[in-house]
């Protein structure tokens, strides 16, 4: 019988069950939405439990539509949407309340206390991350503040923070959520904890203070493992909704799982996934480089007893969501027309979208910035719009390489990209005019999957060395630059006007708390 490794995705729309082969290829798909909850603007919140109940579906789903059994799969890797906090109660394992999505803004004015408290360079130094509401922390401590007992539907009553401090509640962002029910264990991995704006990325530990800070007690958070974890988080339950005891041994969040199964394991290896948001990373091998200009520094990858490996960030919030939206207010029909329309026109005529619907992330990191659509005319069209808001992606994301330079020293010769928007051979070309540099799309594009794969593997030795997984990598095809750099600058520079435009909108009196 031939083994094989499967991936759970979890991401911000859906949750996808992957199955790959020894070669890296998908040997089975398949994927379920979740609802998107919006309670008040700026807040968004998924329910854990649909998300765990979905994960169990996709698992049998994927391997019935194979024709696998569970038993052949030899390990679980898991790698998820990162910063979205849940806090459950240990014993009975339901949610006090909501997730509360990386996108959600509703802790801005807590954000906003920590930058008068001066508090921000702390931060910074020791999470490698901006103070902002997009991080687990305030998220937590928000939850804890404001959840409603009653919801919990347990006879236990008590003030949460007091359950909290007794060990009886644990927080967590999914991929510990999703391992707590794969395997009664209440585990992260670094690149997870790297992500809570409360662990300090330098000791490898929780940070007490930080803790303190936001009122977390410590019996909260999950244990700390590598990425790829030969001793494993744990296994399925042999009793549990697939019969087997299968070892879950692989995790990370879904920018660095892209980074792993995009094979960047050398310092400068760069990647972009171009998903809801977009997430320009980059390995900066075993050294923390600290950001001057607005980058997240973050943990990359760590493997069993191997030092971590940091990298770069550029976090977008808003790039395929933007394409969603497009489609929300009926300008398109679906997703693969944005590319016919944005070509039927020579260009934008002046027209510029900045697609700060959740505040802008880096290099600006701006939480009050909001949507904005500058430069029209009465001769605008549909077609001006749609474009506009394909260049707003490549835009963002040249925003990010340029810092990425800047910052490392190091210039990118070519950027291996990924996830759903890379099918849009426009899209890339048009990434690599306004980059200025060659791009190159994987034969395999669910990089986040493999990745967490990659991870689970190792640990059993399903995969030997990296090398393996290296030879696995293969081009689909690339892109490089057909326009002049100059024009292409001079179109770049007016897009910085357009972003000054959409600064510090939105207001607490408009109800965007």
């Amino acid at each position: 019988m031939t083994q094989y490794v499967g991936a759970i995705d979890q991401g911000t729309t859906g949750t996808r069950f992957m199955v790959f082969d020894h070669g890296g290829q998908v040997v089975a798909n398949a994927y379920e939405q979740h609802e998107q909850i919006y309670p008040n603007p700026g807040w968004v919140e998924h329910d854990p439990i649909e998300i765990w109940e979905n994960t169990q579906q996709v698992v049998l789903d994927g391997l019935a539509d194979a024709g696998l059994e569970a038993n052949q799969l030899d390990a679980i890797g898991i790698t998820n949407q990162r910063e979205t906090t849940i806090v459950w109660d240990r014993e009975t394992g339901r949610p006090v309340h909501n997730a509360l999505v990386w996108q959600d803004r509703r802790t801005t004015d807590r954000v906003e206390e920590l930058q008068e408290a001066e508090m921000v360079e702390e931060i910074r130094e020791k999470t490698g991350l901006e103070a902002d509401a997009y991080f687990s922390a305030t998220k937590t401590e928000w939850i804890l503040d404001n959840a409603e007992p009653l919801k919990m539907q347990s006879s236990r009553g008590g003030d949460l923070r007091d359950r909290a401090r007794e060990g009886e509640l644990v927080m967590g962002t999914i991929d510990s959520w999703l391992i707590y029910n794969l395997t009664g264990n209440h585990i992260t991995d670094v690149t997870n904890a790297s992500r809570t704006m409360l662990y300090n990325i330098r000791e490898l530990e929780w940070d007490d203070e930080l803790l303190e800070e936001f009122g977390v007690p410590k019996e909260m958070v999950p244990e700390v493992r590598p990425s790829s974890d030969e001793e494993y988080y744990g296994h399925t339950d042999a009793d549990g909704f697939l019969g087997e005891e299968i070892p879950v041994a692989g995790a990370l969040g879904d920018q660095q799982a892209a980074l792993f199964g995009q094979t960047c394991f050398d310092e400068g290896d760069a990647k972009n996934t171009y998903g809801t948001g977009s997430f320009y990373l980059m390995n900066t091998g075993t050294e923390a480089v600290e950001s001057d200009h607005g980058l997240l520094t973050t943990i990359g990858f760590q493997m069993s007893g191997e030092p971590v490996q940091y990298a770069l960030e550029g976090s977008i919030f808003i790039t395929g969501a933007a394409i969603e939206w497009l489609e929300d207010v009926d300008l398109i029909n679906n997703a693969a027309q944005t590319a016919e329309l944005a070509r039927s026109v020579e260009s934008t005529d002046g027209v510029y979208m900045v697609p700060a619907f959740t505040g802008l992330g880096a290099p600006h990191w701006d939480g009050r910035a909001r949507g904005t659509i500058v430069g029209m005319t009465r001769g605008t069209s549909k077609e001006h719009i749609v474009r506009a808001t394909l260049e707003s992606i490549a835009y963002q994301t040249r925003d990010v390489a340029e810092a990425m330079e800047a910052d490392s020293g190091v210039e990118t010769t070519s950027l291996r990209v990924d996830g759903g928007a890379v099918k849009n051979n426009f899209l890339c070309q048009l990434q690599s005019d306004i980059i200025q540099t060659e791009i190159a799309r994987p034969e395999v594009d669910e990089t986040t999957a493999l990745g967490s794969a990659y991870a689970a593997g190792l640990a059993v030795g399903y995969w030997d060395t990296v090398d393996e997984l290296r030879d696995n990598w293969q081009v689909d095809r690339e892109f490089t630059p057909e326009k002049e750099q100059a024009e292409v600058d001079k179109l770049y520079d007016r897009w910085g006007d357009a972003v000054e435009k959409s600064l510090d909108w939105a207001r607490d009196d408009e109800g965007d708390e």
